[in-house]
């Protein structure tokens, strides 16, 4: 930590230390907890909101700034970059009261969301509505990949497969049954790219080939005797533990 950019935090002994002393000048009510990089650099705002993660926060490192990330449900809801700590602080104590993502940016103008993240608040219907639109629109602007298009479109007319959270991972298609990352991949379709056929795996990384099929629709009807009989729409939520895999 350069102590000329953060001479609070080097008074302090630490950015936890620096947010605590902070926010009870502020008269906020923060617990901080222990961020993923070390007390000089990082800390967490613990929220009183159950279903939301604690509030992110880390430091730049050639000029002053400090980075909020807030998450929900394996989504992040929301982000931004401030210089100024008690905008930090009041960014936390905001984000632990639960209040809503338009109410947050429009208390802290640094702070920002995305279409997904508002689509969350919602519910998970509504993330899941949001992606197929997304994809269906990036399949869309790469009209000489017409193996990638004509499985996007065979998937989505597939109710089952419309009710589940779709990603693409090198092109490859998963359908995830919750909308959080890391995602439940219930089956992943590869398109068919340069006369190779289309492939069913289990998982968009997996070496694991269920079967091949010559169109989008076989490879569609394929996947479909591959999903649980009992598979519903897709929920909120992650499938466990953060591990690497395409979004």
């Amino acid at each position: 930590m350069d102590s000329d950019l953060y001479p609070d935090l080097a008074a302090a002994g630490s950015l936890a230390a620096a947010l605590e002393q902070l926010a009870a000048e502020l008269g906020a009510d923060l617990t901080v907890v222990p961020g993923d990089w070390g007390p000089l650099v990082s800390a967490g705002i613990a929220p009183s909101v159950p279903e939301r993660k604690p509030l992110s926060v880390h430091i730049g490192a050639e000029s002053r700034w400090f980075g909020v990330s807030g998450w929900s449900h394996g989504v992040e809801l929301i982000t931004g970059a401030t210089s100024d700590l008690a905008d930090v602080v009041r960014a936390g104590a905001a984000w632990g009261q639960g209040r809503s993502l338009r109410e947050l940016r429009a208390e802290l103008s640094f702070l920002r969301s995305s279409k997904r993240a508002e689509a969350h608040e919602r519910g998970s219907a509504a993330v899941v509505e949001l992606q197929w639109r997304t994809m269906r629109e990036q399949a869309a602007e790469e009209p000489d990949f017409t193996g990638f298009g004509e499985l996007v479109e065979a998937a989505h007319a597939e109710p089952r497969l419309r009710q589940l959270y779709v990603f693409s991972s090198h092109w490859t298609l998963g359908f995830s049954s919750c909308t959080g990352y890391p995602f439940r991949v219930e089956v992943a379709i590869v398109p068919s790219h340069s006369g190779s056929p289309f492939r069913v795996k289990r998982h968009p990384l997996s070496d694991d080939v269920l079967g091949k099929a010559a169109t989008a629709e076989e490879a569609v009807a394929l996947a479909m005797r591959h999903l649980p009989t009992d598979l519903g729409p897709a929920v909120a939520g992650t499938a466990g533990p953060w591990r690497s895999v395409g979004v």
